[in-house]
């Protein structure tokens, strides 16, 4: 895949996860494909990485991801062999059953490797997670001390 190729499947890919279409995301990874959350066990095969994104998108019913940037290989030594390195942001209000109506705003990324195909066979997320609980119970702009 192309550089260009690869930046306008990222693209896609956020879009897929403002869609509150699960099986969207899921069908940009392969049959066999992972998608982990910070370091957790990896959700396995479409319907496991669909249901991962439900969660998401139950919690966040106005969520959206946005693309950020997309760099190729591994552009630095800490991170695992990767094919690319999608950044995002999620923006939403958890709304979603048993949500504190807080507004979230929280960045992050996924080290991608690609099938020849063109699919995701492994992604890995990461993102701030101490943030990101506290956001969830005190909102984006409270208790951050700024």
């Amino acid at each position: 895949m192309t550089s260009d190729e690869l930046t306008k499947f990222a693209k896609r890919y956020a879009k897929a996860w403002c869609s509150q279409n699960p099986q969207s995301v899921a069908a940009f990874f392969t049959e066999t494909g992972s998608l982990s959350v910070n370091d957790g066990p990896p959700a396995v095969g479409r319907v496991a990485i669909a249901k991962e994104a439900q969660a998401f998108m139950t919690t966040f019913p106005d969520m959206v991801v946005t693309f950020d940037k997309l760099e190729r290989g591994t552009p630095d030594g800490g991170r695992s062999s990767c094919d690319a390195v999608f950044h995002w942001t999620l923006t939403g209000t958890n709304t979603g059953p048993g949500g504190t109506e807080e507004r979230v705003r929280i960045s992050g990324y996924e080290l991608w490797k690609i099938e020849n195909n063109g699919l995701i066979a492994e992604s890995k997320g990461n993102f701030d997670s101490a943030e990101y609980e506290r956001q969830l119970k005190h909102g984006v702009d409270v208790g951050r001390g700024d």
